[in-house]
């Protein structure tokens, strides 16, 4: 019998991380089973013309603060996830500091539900790793945590940061799950110092909370970090590299054999103190957007393959929240998920990069960092059918009031783009066609924690573990 395609698109040009080649995509039940010459495809439901356009890998965006549940007002799930399809991207991540805090199975079951009754997109959920969950790491891998997140420095939320005691015992409890733990690495008792001291002598200016995070608390953080995971064999993930001087502990780190990755963010790249007058407290970001001359070396990073990922860290607020005066009441953050591919888009038409390595960094690297390939990040047979289509020709504007975010405040607004994804395919689905939501989307995205497939742990020293030491010591008392 014949097999006959859901779906057939024609005249594209398909995208990989190696090469770009035209031929025409099949698909049927969400899943990609033909790609070649228009020939040879199968008879199909429904075809697409892609003239003129090129058909990457739908984005991963393993990095976003959705809000929800907690803070409606400065996004939801579906607000986030609609945003994240208009800007191509098909997989997101979200963060646990919502309200309640995911540090629970109990909790992270009720997200999990919330998100799955929203999502216009497939989606992962973190749980925290900190003091409170430490205990509860075995029944949050049950529940359904794609990773976790520990915050080495304070941000949005006010997550107590944990001791090195705490973040040790904490790798030593997830290095045996395989999962991996992404790091905000500040070292919080550093900001909290000058950040005091600033607060104290009046200072409260946009600029003064770049001051009060010099670049030494990431590279501390980073380099702390990566000293516990080589010990531990934990896996652990790098968030929002704000800074050069990061670079040299990640590098030297992958030297060693440590399982650690890398991610930054297109307002690293491209955004810098020079923009802080035009911005003022708007670019308040954790870390903060740095001086100039860290964007060329974050560039090479990425080309050489030091930093893994391009994630946007998107955290959305209210107009009021962020202009207040004083700097240290803005809250931190801003949105990202729906422009982060236009933006880097921008960047490759003039020559940065290649197309291919975009979609190394937006997509087949995080599908691989989290267990994901190749049912995500990459079209071939067999891969789900996550396609951001796109016009790497179109010159538009980005407006703040004109995104799918519930936040409508950013430091991109009025910046000229080219590049933009016109439909948007998620499990083989149109989410958004010609620039449209198409209906009945909200609630198809899913979780991709029962499709994740991390390789083998290798936990070390596990005879010096916290919890292997309490039970030596017992069993001497004992005897």
């Amino acid at each position: 019998m014949e097999t006959i395609a859901d779906l057939v698109i024609h005249n594209g040009t398909v995208v990989s991380a190696d090469t770009t080649y035209a031929a025409s995509i099949a698909i049927k039940d969400g899943v990609i089973i033909a790609i070649g010459n228009a020939k040879t495809m199968p008879s199909a439901k429904e075809t697409l013309d892609a003239n003129g356009l090129h058909l990457l890998p739908g984005a991963i965006d393993d990095h976003v603060h959705f809000r929800d549940p907690g803070y409606p007002h400065k996004e939801d799930f579906a607000s986030g996830t609609l945003a994240a399809a208009f800007g191509g991207v098909t997989t997101i991540f979200d963060m646990p500091n919502t309200l309640p805090t995911v540090d629970s199975g109990e909790v992270l079951a009720a997200k999990l539900e919330m998100a799955a009754q929203k999502a216009h997109v497939d989606f992962g959920l973190y749980a925290v790793l900190g003091a409170t969950s430490i205990e509860r790491v075995p029944e949050l891998v049950d529940v359904g945590a794609i990773g976790f997140k520990l915050y080495m420095g304070n941000t949005f939320g006010r997550i107590p940061s944990p001791s090195t005691g705490e973040m040790l015992e904490g790798f030593e409890a997830v290095a045996p799950t395989g999962k991996r733990i992404s790091l905000h690495a500040e070292t919080n008792s550093i900001m909290e110092r000058r950040e005091g001291k600033l607060r104290a002598a009046g200072y409260s200016a946009a600029l003064d909370h770049l001051a009060a995070r010099p670049e030494v608390v990431a590279i501390e953080a980073v380099a702390r970090a990566a000293i516990l995971a080589e010990w531990t064999g934990a896996r652990i993930n790098i968030l929002h590299i704000s800074s050069a001087g990061e670079l040299r502990p990640l590098r030297e780190a992958k030297a060693r054999g440590v399982d650690i990755t890398g991610e930054t963010c297109p307002h690293y790249l491209m955004l810098s103190s020079e923009d802080y007058a035009r911005c003022s407290g708007v670019i308040r970001v954790n870390p903060p957007v740095r001086e100039a001359r860290n964007q060329e070396p974050l560039w090479a990073a990425l080309l050489d393959g030091t930093i893994d990922v391009i994630a946007t860290d998107h955290a959305p607020h209210s107009q009021e929240e962020k202009t207040r005066n004083d700097i240290w009441t803005v809250d931190a953050g801003f949105l990202g998920v729906e422009i982060q591919m236009p933006l880097m888009l921008t960047e490759i038409a003039r020559g940065r990069a290649s197309i291919c390595d975009y979609v190394r960094w937006s997509a087949v690297n995080p599908a691989k960092i989290w267990g994901l390939y190749p049912r995500k990040g990459v079209l071939q047979v067999g891969a789900d059918a996550d396609i951001a289509i796109v016009d790497l020709k179109r010159n538009w504007t980005i407006k703040d009031t004109e995104l799918h975010s519930t936040s409508k405040i950013s430091p991109w607004d009025g910046r000229k783009v080219q590049g933009l994804p016109i439909h948007t395919i998620v499990r083989g689905r149109f989410v958004v066609k010609d620039r449209t939501l198409q209906a009945g989307t909200r609630g198809w995205g899913r979780s991709v924690h029962s499709i994740q497939n991390m390789p083998k742990p290798v936990p070390l020293n596990v005879d010096q573990t916290t919890a292997a030491v309490l039970q030596k010591t017992f069993h001497q008392a004992s005897a």
